[in-house]
């Protein structure tokens, strides 16, 4: 959401337009992209790029298949296809959530069951799983969220106990782990998205991970037409290499802006960031989510205007389903953590989360700007 509210402090933003761009300048991607380019490669439908990049993703997540595609809205279509869910099939997922899962779960032919979400993480809660199951349920997508990461071993036990796979969404958590095991290995199928904005970016494209030869053969079935009907191409996978190899120390680096930038903030009570449940738990921060609490009469979308007009890289989340008509879905139970998110959150793009300490410290100024201007209480610091 843009605004034409004016910075506060003399009509003189915190940030300059567009300071945080994505992706950002990188040398090594330009090298993979005047090779491909000098060798001829990148018109090619597959190629000795793609083979190695999917080698690199199986590697990385010490998983046997990788399956590249065009998006990872797709991705979550061919696991759901890959695990023969369909037509009479009910699918699990969070009331909030990204759009293009639920749609996913119609475009296969089965239905979408809602559930609460974990106020603490915006992921799915695993506690109302079993409230939802009857005997159409077939599986489970749950996803990572906004820096914050589901509890995958308690999802996975309840999931196991009523025969449902799991497919866990890893799109917003590239590289991060999750209970000690990287991100989208946990399920029967896991999903990554190299959209424009995301960690690994190709400006388009997704993968789904598996362990399963079952499922990797249903979705190779489905999705070849005499060549790859839904591919990522040689172009994508070349630019993605590096970008695969330089997400470990990226993401440290992310991690330790977020500690930064939350100590510099814990003075805010009206923000509130996701909780990180477990010590083998590292988020890889995609978006850096706040619940915003208003202590007054200031409005979320107020705030928001107002952090914008600073030039912070700042946006609300998702709408999440909760609008959805009965003749689409089913829903289990009030929604009421699924609600508060929809009409509270608050999510910092990862971009800024790359930049110098001098960088979080004035990020921090500007909320504090912010909440001072409208006289939102602050508490001391000790």
């Amino acid at each position: 959401m843009k605004t034409d509210l004016p910075a506060i402090n003399g009509g003189i933003p915190e940030f300059a337009p567009g300071a945080f761009p994505w992706p950002i300048p990188d040398e090594q991607v330009h090298s993979a992209l005047h090779a491909v380019y000098q060798d001829g490669s990148w018109g090619r439908y597959h190629g000795d790029q793609l083979d190695a990049f999917v080698a690199e993703l199986c590697s990385a997540h010490d998983i046997a298949f990788a399956y590249s595609c065009c998006s990872g809205t797709l991705a979550v279509e061919l696991a759901l296809r890959g695990l023969r869910v369909g037509s009479g099939n009910e699918v699990i997922l969070a009331a909030y959530d990204y759009p293009g899962n639920f749609r996913s779960i119609e475009a296969v032919g089965a239905t979408p069951v809602l559930i609460d979400i974990d106020r603490q993480s915006w992921c799915l809660d695993a506690d109302q799983i079993e409230l939802a199951v009857t005997p159409a349920t077939r599986a489970v997508i749950v996803s990572h969220l906004h820096g914050g990461l589901a509890n995958m071993t308690a999802i996975r036990q309840v999931a196991s106990s009523h025969g449902l796979a799991v497919i866990e969404d890893a799109c917003q958590a590239a590289g991060a782990k999750v209970q000690g095991r990287v991100a989208g290995t946990w399920g029967d199928a896991g999903i990554l998205s190299f959209g424009g904005s995301k960690l690994l970016t190709a400006g388009r494209g997704g993968a789904v991970l598996t362990s399963r030869e079952d499922v990797h053969q249903r979705i190779k079935i489905f999705a070849e037409r005499g060549n790859h009907a839904f591919p990522l191409s040689e172009l994508q996978a070349a630019v993605l290499r590096p970008q695969l190899a330089q997400l470990p120390i990226r993401n440290q680096i992310r991690r330790r802006n977020v500690r930064q930038l939350t100590e510099a903030l814990r003075d805010v009570p009206q923000l509130i960031p996701a909780t990180v449940p477990s010590t083998d738990d590292e988020p890889s921060y995609y978006k850096l989510g706040w619940r915003y609490s208003a202590r007054g009469n200031v409005s979320r979308e107020t705030i928001l205007a107002a952090l914008q007009a600073e030039g912070v890289p700042i946006d609300a989340g998702f709408p999440g389903f909760l609008r959805r008509g009965t003749g689409r879905c089913r829903q289990v139970g009030t929604l009421a953590g699924a609600r508060s998110a929809a009409s509270d959150t608050l999510l910092l793009h990862h971009p800024i989360l790359l930049m110098p300490a001098e960088t979080l410290d004035q990020l921090a100024h500007a909320v504090h700007k912010v909440m001072r201007f409208f006289g939102e209480p602050q508490q001391a610091t000790a």
